[in-house]
């Protein structure tokens, strides 16, 4: 467990947007670790639920997350018992399943990839989370070699994955974390993104229209700058900002800040349509082919934005 210190910005060397996102952001690293404690000196699955649904409204979503690494943590570390995910995931986990992955990401980073096997993944669809917060991680420790450095990936993913899109899901969690990486500064954000490679911003915008809309705090007039500045993925980050839209819906979490954020990175939108897009995009979605059924959702929801923004035109 990483200790609460390293959520904090000075430590970490990140970039500071104002003294009110830092520790709001702040804030958001030690609920991940709260939810992670919880979990594991819990003795049953209701004992966590009881646990976790302490943790303050609005970062709950993060607790849970914590919690997702825990389990996973559980289940790699003791293969005779290895249940703790699913039982989660359809327990108290469920209306968080978004977060639940991303938190089994977060285990992958700290564990032997031998391990990883051992992990029962609650979804096949939402796996490829599991690798965003994997990317989450990886910047967020090492920042120097993700970030400044920008060291593609070359990551297998731990399931069927033949076109390699592995690389794909870990861009979209170093997106998500340079939103905290670069403090919530729009403009420190836009010109890092712009350092990567052209065939990985659209990944990294998405990640960033995530992080922009769950994790709350950032004026509409910054968020429009945000969206300015993401020129040509301005689709990839309505994507992600819808796919935050369906994870505090779902989850019961919606704040004032989603409602905000979502309306002005999806044109429009109010919380509940935008999730309706993720709902209506996953209609008769094929099977994993050349490309995962994942990545076909998210092309699904980025085109029908994108063509709401046009239609308004």
């Amino acid at each position: 467990m990483p200790d609460y210190s390293q959520t904090k910005f000075e430590v970490r060397g990140f970039k500071v947007r104002s003294t009110h996102a830092q520790a709001r952001l702040e804030h958001t690293g030690a609920q991940f670790l709260t939810g992670y404690e919880h979990a594991i000196i819990s003795g049953s699955v209701a004992e966590m639920e009881q646990r976790l649904e302490t943790v303050e409204y609005q970062y709950r979503g993060f607790a849970y997350e914590g919690a997702g690494m825990a389990v996973a943590v559980a289940d790699a570390m003791t293969p005779w018992n290895r249940y703790k995910v699913r039982a989660f995931a359809e327990g108290p986990g469920e209306p968080h399943i978004y977060m639940v992955h991303v938190g089994i990401g977060w285990a992958m980073a700290r564990l032997p990839s031998v391990l990883w096997k051992k992990i029962i993944l609650p979804d096949p669809l939402l796996q490829w989370l599991a690798l965003d917060g994997y990317g989450f991680h990886e910047a967020y420790f090492k920042t120097e070699r993700y970030v400044e450095n920008r060291e593609p990936f070359t990551l297998k993913a731990p399931w069927d994955d033949p076109n390699n899109y592995a690389p794909h899901g870990i861009d979209q969690g170093i997106g998500r974390a340079l939103w905290f990486i670069r403090g919530a500064h729009v403009e420190h954000v836009a010109e890092t993104i712009t350092a990567f490679d052209p065939g990985r911003r659209g990944d990294l915008w998405a990640g960033i229209g995530l992080a922009a809309t769950y994790a709350g705090g950032t004026p509409a007039e910054e968020l429009e700058q945000l969206k300015a500045l993401a020129g040509p993925h301005q689709g990839d980050l309505a994507q992600g900002s819808a796919f935050a839209a369906k994870a505090r819906l779902r989850a019961g979490l919606v704040i004032p800040h989603t409602g905000s954020a979502v309306g002005v990175l999806c044109n429009g939108r109010t919380v509940e349509q935008a999730a309706a897009v993720t709902d209506d995009a996953l209609v008769d979605l094929p099977p994993d082919g050349e490309l995962p059924a994942f990545e076909i959702w998210r092309r699904r929801i980025r085109a029908a934005l994108v063509d709401e923004k046009r239609n308004a035109a």
